[in-house]
């Protein structure tokens, strides 16, 4: 099995909304963060991917999210969402697009969120309760999925 694994931050504003980034590659905004390198821890990877993409040296929270996500063409996946907390003031004007990936942000109610994003990612932020890590598969909780579940299947 080929396993890609991914890590991406949840940054909220006072207001409860959630930070998600357009970049330059993609049609559907993200939450920043990216793939995990060999030898690179998840939270690693994602404290390095806010510092590539944002300009900023943040220190994640504990993981939210733990999302098994198969896919048929694109490989499995396994997805890490850590608690980015909340960007003061001095945080936000040091924002700078380093990298060329992310153009712009904004923050975005929860409810609102599959207007900007794929309804996976969208499933998978709305399930964060702040305090608990969840895991989930392809963006909600296995429970929630009526499919039949076997060894050696995937949803």
């Amino acid at each position: 099995m080929n396993l890609l694994v991914a890590a991406g931050a949840v940054f909220r504003d006072a207001g409860g909304r959630i930070m998600m980034v357009r970049t330059s590659y993609k049609d559907a905004w993200e939450i920043p963060g990216g793939m995990v390198e060999d030898g690179e821890t998840p939270s690693a990877a994602c404290e390095r991917e806010v510092r590539e993409e944002l300009g900023l040296e943040i220190s994640v929270g504990q993981a939210l999210i733990v999302d098994w996500a198969p896919h048929p063409t694109q490989g499995d996946k396994l997805l890490f969402v850590f608690d980015g907390g909340t960007l003061t003031e001095a945080q936000h004007s040091q924002i700078e697009f380093l990298d060329g990936e992310i153009l712009e942000y904004a923050y975005v109610e929860p409810a609102r969120l599959t207007d900007y994003t794929l309804d996976r990612l969208a499933h998978r932020l709305q399930a964060v309760i702040p305090g608990r890590t969840r895991y989930l598969e392809n963006g909600r909780p296995p429970e929630a999925d009526p499919r039949p579940r076997s060894p050696g299947t995937t949803p």
